[in-house]
């Protein structure tokens, strides 16, 4: 299936599953969520032994599987092409246009899915390449030079992914994770080297301790990158107090809180870790846009599991516009300010530069 007929990629565009669209028409975007991911935990994540597959996930069972009284693997797999595509104009009625699909090595990526998703529904998808973290990885990447990651990627930015003639538009989610894997770092030279090469932007899912964010801006500084066109993702599962967040603002990257929705504490990814609620993550939001930070913020929600969709009892992609948006408003941030997080940020980083 050729998304992409007669196209070339080209400088100023955005490239959406569908071919290039010019910046102007992105509108309302969120910036980092899955529409169709297998997020199974490999063995060696899965504390206690495999998870049971169980019935599917219903409204008496989905709050219990939220808060880790259930374990079930079905939950980490979107794979409802359907369901995804109501949930996706369920979004576009509450405002938003477009969706980042930062699903990529290790996670099983579809880019034909999301081709018709997108056309199915109407919204901007863009997708992304590279790889997540080592756990999730093929071992036949351990092996790799940087050299051979950054021209995987400029093949999936320039002629398609995955084996598919879709490409992607972003470099992303790269997986890291604390401490850093030898592995995991040669991705993210291969990254630089495509970013160079391409103008695309980079989005980095960083590792769970507080301090990794920076090692990582340190890592692309020393490389000789700058980080202006650099996301770090789930900053609100990662940074936890004002100075480390302000001295990562300081660096110049792009500050990605994108958990919105997620209201429990518990997170299953670490027992150390208490997630924050929504409106702790709008003070740390609004905290940056009082200190002159507001182009380098980003809002999203990183949907991956199902109890997070509006059918299995959770949120969904709507969230960000039906809810979110509005309180800002009741929260002290100007009309502005939203529009420039949710649009104009997205715009100027999707654009391919």
């Amino acid at each position: 299936m050729n998304a992409n007929p007669g196209q070339t990629p080209g400088q100023g565009k955005i490239q959406t599953v569908l071919g290039p669209i010019e910046p102007a028409a992105l509108g309302p975007t969120l910036m980092h969520e899955h529409l169709l991911i297998d997020l199974t935990p490999p063995p060696s994540l899965l504390a206690g032994g495999p998870a049971q597959q169980e019935a599917e996930i219903t409204l008496c069972n989905c709050w219990g599987i939220s808060n880790g009284q259930k374990s079930y693997l079905k939950n980490y797999q979107l794979d409802q092409i359907d369901v995804a595509a109501e949930e996706v104009r369920d979004m576009m009625a509450a405002g938003g246009r477009a969706i980042v699909d930062l699903t990529n090595g290790g996670l099983k990526p579809d880019p034909l899915g999301l081709v018709q998703i997108a056309q199915r529904t109407g919204a901007y998808i863009v997708m992304g390449c590279g790889h997540y973290v080592q756990a999730y990885q093929d071992p036949a990447n351990h092996g790799r030079s940087a050299d051979s990651f950054a021209a995987e990627m400029v093949g999936q930015l320039t002629r398609g992914a995955w084996g598919t003639d879709i490409r992607a538009g972003i470099i992303g989610e790269i997986g890291c994770q604390s401490p850093w894997t030898d592995v995991e770092k040669r991705v993210m030279r291969g990254a630089l080297i495509a970013q160079s090469e391409t103008g695309a932007a980079i989005n980095v899912h960083p590792g769970r301790h507080p301090d990794q964010p920076a090692e990582i801006v340190s890592f692309i500084a020393a490389a000789g990158h700058g980080v202006g066109r650099v996301i770090i993702s789930h900053v609100d599962r990662t940074i936890f107090d004002d100075d480390r967040l302000l001295r990562l603002a300081d660096s110049g990257c792009v500050i990605e809180f994108d958990l919105f929705g997620w209201e429990q504490s518990y997170y299953p990814m670490s027992s150390e870790i208490d997630m924050p609620n929504d409106g702790a993550r709008l003070r740390m939001v609004k905290l940056l846009v009082a200190r002159g930070y507001r182009d380098q913020v980003l809002m999203s929600q990183d949907i991956c599991t199902r109890t997070r969709l509006g059918r299995y009892g959770g949120h969904g992609y709507q969230h960000m516009f039906a809810n979110i948006a509005p309180r800002m408003l009741h929260r002290g941030f100007s009309q502005a300010d939203v529009d420039a997080i949710l649009v104009d940020n997205p715009r100027r980083l999707l654009t391919i530069g």
